[in-house]
C-alpha cells in the first residue's frame, strides 16, 4: 500500500468530494470532536471509504486488506462509508464517535 495523497486542514465535506466515486480507499482522519461536556479531542479515525458503485473485486481485494492496514496505521476506530460523499459529513463522522 502506497500513499495516494495527503490533505492538510481539508473539512470533512471536502475531503469527500475528493474520494473516488467508484473506487474503494482508506482514509486515515485525524478529527476534532467535540463533546457533550465541552471538552475537545483529536482521535485518530480509520475511514473506510468503499462505495456501493465500485467493482466487486476491487471491494473484496480492499476489504481483505482492511485488518492489516486498520493494524498498520495503529487505528482503534473504523468508520464504513459506503453511499459515498453523503455518508461522509461532519455530522455523520461526530455521531459515530460519540454514539458507537
Amino acid at each position: 500500500m502506497e500513499e495516494a495523497e495527503q490533505f492538510d486542514n481539508i473539512s470533512i465535506d471536502d475531503l469527500a468530494e475528493e474520494l473516488p466515486e467508484n473506487a474503494p480507499r482508506y482514509v486515515v482522519l485525524s478529527h476534532e470532536l467535540n463533546h457533550d461536556d465541552g471538552r475537545k479531542s483529536f482521535p485518530l479515525v480509520l475511514v473506510n471509504w468503499a462505495p456501493r458503485s465500485s467493482e466487486m473485486s476491487l471491494l473484496t481485494l480492499h476489504a481483505s486488506a482492511l485488518i492489516d492496514f486498520q493494524n498498520t496505521a495503529d487505528v482503534s476506530k473504523v468508520i464504513e462509508v459506503r453511499d459515498g460523499a453523503e455518508g461522509l459529513t461532519q455530522e455523520s463522522i461526530d455521531a459515530k464517535l460519540l454514539h458507537g
